[in-house]
């Protein structure tokens, strides 16, 4: 089985006996949550340079495991580095808000389609067709 990791959950093939499956959607809903708070972490810390963790989350409004995690993960993709004072953001960050950019570009031109694919079949009649 999958480790689960903070925020994300870990995907199961088959969903136990009495517990509701994980949807593809929700899952994406999450990521971008998550991508959404690594961005907002990021910005505070543009702003406002060194920061510890402890007023990064009360400044965020966010749990302090979350605002751990995300740290974590900005400092595995070397946008920011842990100073005494707290973290600070790296040259590195310049390079991950042009790929941010890139990425999202991408992924709006991605869900424009698949949402026009939605209505599309929304407004569609139901199919006489049985199942299998």
């Amino acid at each position: 089985m999958p480790v689960e990791k903070e925020g994300v959950r870990a995907f199961e093939p088959e969903t136990p006996e009495g517990e509701e499956p994980v949807h593809l959607v929700e899952r994406i809903e999450e990521e971008l949550d998550l991508l959404a708070r690594n961005v907002d972490i990021l910005e505070k810390l543009a702003k406002s340079p060194p920061i510890g963790i402890i007023r990064l989350s009360e400044a965020l409004q966010l749990p302090i495991h979350k605002t751990r995690y995300s740290l974590h993960l900005l400092e595995r993709e070397g946008v920011i580095q842990p100073s005494a004072d707290g973290a600070v953001i790296t040259d590195k960050s310049k390079e991950f808000w042009a790929d941010l950019n890139r990425s999202l570009e991408r992924m709006t031109a991605i869900i424009q389609h698949l949402k026009s694919r939605a209505v599309e079949h929304e407004n569609r009649p139901p199919s006489s067709r049985k199942g299998y």
